[in-house]
């Protein structure tokens, strides 16, 4: 798991390859992650926004922006927890994930920037 922490707001991700929904023979490789924020600022925050960089290891580069998260723009009170997972395909067995999502203050509207932390995704027999 990885953890980076930004203006008081966590973002923790854990990654999982999907067996059951890979097909290297096709060079089509599934990968989920799963995500919790955490809010330990002394505001209520809103999540409105995401911004992903997608890369896997033959150079190729996507980039996934937009509205919330998984259709969702949840608004985290202080101490509060959000919790999703999502799926990333990629065309190699070795990856990686980073981006920013766009919060805002409940309390006065101010807009900031949390990151989410650079992870990796490995098909686990690579590693052999």
């Amino acid at each position: 798991m990885v953890t980076e922490i930004t203006r008081g707001v966590k973002v923790s991700v854990l990654t999982e390859f999907m067996f059951e929904h890979s097909k290297p023979e096709n060079f089509h490789y599934v990968f989920a992650y799963h995500i919790t924020i955490e809010n330990h600022s002394e505001y209520a925050v809103q999540l409105l926004r995401r911004h992903w960089f997608i890369f896997d290891s033959n150079g190729t580069r996507g980039e996934v922006e937009g509205e919330g998260v998984i259709g969702l723009q949840p608004i985290l009170e202080q101490g509060g927890v959000h919790q999703y997972s999502s799926g990333c395909n990629l065309r190699t067995p070795i990856g990686k994930m980073e981006g920013t999502y766009l919060m805002e203050r409940m309390s006065d509207g101010h807009q900031f920037m949390v990151a989410i932390p650079a992870f990796v995704m490995i098909a686990p027999y690579i590693l052999n």
